[in-house]
């Protein structure tokens, strides 16, 4: 299964599924192109450092959509790379439906919250000032309703008494570096047996 990484920034998850990749722990799913938003994002270096295709598409002038022009260099360059699966990992765009239509079912996303609680931005700090005990993250299909596709899986984590959200964001970002590279690893071996 051929797998393409679109980002915006750092790329640590991004790195957890390339490092899951060459410690053989994903599956027959293999990453063949990374993509960002952004030049200068920090993801592009992870391409030299585990030898992946990273390159910068101009997306347009908007901060959180494409424009037309922007949307169609991504669709042409994704098509090229012919992908099973399209991993957004930390990518900081709403997909139009257009997007999604061209990919229907190969979209995830890794959200930082036990969807359907705290969708959106700022998700660990939503749950952190609610003052819930349990949040978690959650990796499900995009369709076009933000944050609302069809949960794939999740992992909770409690939210201990000396907790601060600094603590509290490096262990939910822990159990995401787990579950993302998992979930990708089982989407290969089921898309693999076919139906």
């Amino acid at each position: 299964m051929r797998v393409v990484i679109l980002g915006s920034g750092r790329g640590s998850n991004a790195g957890a599924i390339l490092a899951a990749q060459q410690e053989g722990r994903l599956g027959e799913a293999r990453v063949v192109q990374i993509f960002a938003d952004r030049p200068e994002a920090p993801i592009l270096a992870l391409g030299a450092r585990f030898g992946v295709p990273a390159q910068f598409l101009d997306p347009g002038p908007f901060k959180t959509k494409f424009d037309e022009a922007g949307e169609t260099r991504y669709l042409d360059a994704i098509r090229a790379c012919a992908p099973g699966l399209i991993v957004l990992a930390g990518f900081m765009r709403i997909l139009k439906p257009r997007f999604i239509a061209e990919h229907p079912q190969k979209i995830i996303n890794l959200h930082p919250s036990l969807l359907p609680s705290f969708p959106g931005l700022d998700a660990i700090g939503q749950a952190w000032r609610r003052g819930v005990k349990i949040t978690g993250c959650t990796v499900h299909e995009v369709t076009c309703e933000v944050d609302g596709g069809p949960i794939l899986d999740q992992t909770a984590v409690r939210i201990e008494p000396d907790d601060t959200l600094e603590t509290l964001e490096a262990r939910v970002h822990a159990a995401e570096h787990a579950l993302l590279p998992a979930v990708i690893a089982r989407l290969s071996h089921s898309r693999a047996a076919g139906p």
